[in-house]
Order: structure tokens, then C-alpha cells, then sequence
């Protein structure tokens, strides 16, 4: 039984790990996002349906870097 492991299938379970890790940041950041919308929607309902867009924009572009993430992941392990 051979036992050696290359350069190329380490970096690949390496890179795999990271991406995966990278998308905690956007999971963080959504939280965050939505914990301080809704209290400020609490503060302020007067403003809520302005509150609600931004959060939906600010949503998108976190959502945008944990697929890219995911997506690159995928696409340098191969």
C-alpha cells in the first residue's frame, strides 16, 4: 500500500478547510446585520420600511461573498 501524499491533493484538502471557514464570515455578518435592522426597526418604526430595503441590499452583498466562497472552494480543489 502506497502512503504518500502529494503536494497538489494537500493543498487541495487545505484550500477546501479555508473556503469553508471563509463562509463563517458572511454567517457572522448576517447576524449582525439583521440583529441591529430589527432593533432598530424597534427603536424607530416609523422608519422601518427604509430599515427592511437596506437590510435587504446589505443581505445581497453578504450573501454574494459566502457563494463566491463556496463557489471557489468547488472550483480550485478539483
Amino acid at each position: 500500500m502506497d502512503t504518500t501524499t502529494t503536494l497538489a491533493e494537500l493543498t487541495g484538502n487545505i484550500a477546501t478547510i479555508g473556503y469553508g471557514l471563509g463562509t463563517l464570515g458572511p454567517g457572522i455578518g448576517l447576524g449582525i446585520l439583521i440583529g441591529k435592522t430589527v432593533e432598530g426597526m424597534a427603536r424607530q418604526p416609523e422608519v422601518a420600511g427604509q430599515l427592511r430595503t437596506t437590510m435587504f441590499i446589505g443581505v445581497a452583498f453578504v450573501e454574494l461573498l459566502a457563494l463566491l466562497g463556496i463557489v471557489a472552494g468547488f472550483l480550485f480543489t478539483a
